[in-house]
């Protein structure tokens, strides 16, 4: 799990938070308003949302983001995790812990810990 969330404001336009992603390298943003997440922003909502329909970049976040939040709890299994990612559909889910979101998980985290726990096997040996 990624707990560096990088937010954007639902008033923000496409355009500036496409920059953030390309900026940090990730594929999402948080949407955040008086201090709490809103909703959620990827590159598939870029895609469906935005490109395809011919919106211009200067579209509000707030139009295009996803509202429904799926969200696991920070003790949830990484098995059960991987369960509702595909069984959304999906390529990241938010992290919650006492209500409130607190991290990321993504498939690049279950590449990052695989890959971690290979190296730990092949130095054991």
């Amino acid at each position: 799990m990624t707990r560096n969330l990088i937010g954007v404001s639902p008033d923000e336009t496409v355009k500036r938070a496409c920059e953030l992603m390309l900026e940090f390298g990730i594929g999402s943003l948080v949407v955040v308003e008086n201090g709490r997440v809103v909703g959620f922003f990827t590159k598939t909502d870029v895609i469906r949302h935005v490109v395809v329909p011919g919106r211009p970049n200067t579209t509000p976040v707030r139009d295009v983001m996803t509202r429904e939040l799926i969200t696991v709890s920070a003790s949830t299994p990484i098995k059960d995790v991987l369960d509702v990612m595909v069984k959304r559909g999906i390529k990241h889910v938010l992290v919650e812990e006492n209500g409130e979101v607190v991290g990321i998980f993504t498939l690049t985290d279950l590449l990052t810990a695989s890959r971690r726990k290979l190296r730990t096997a092949i130095a054991a040996e």
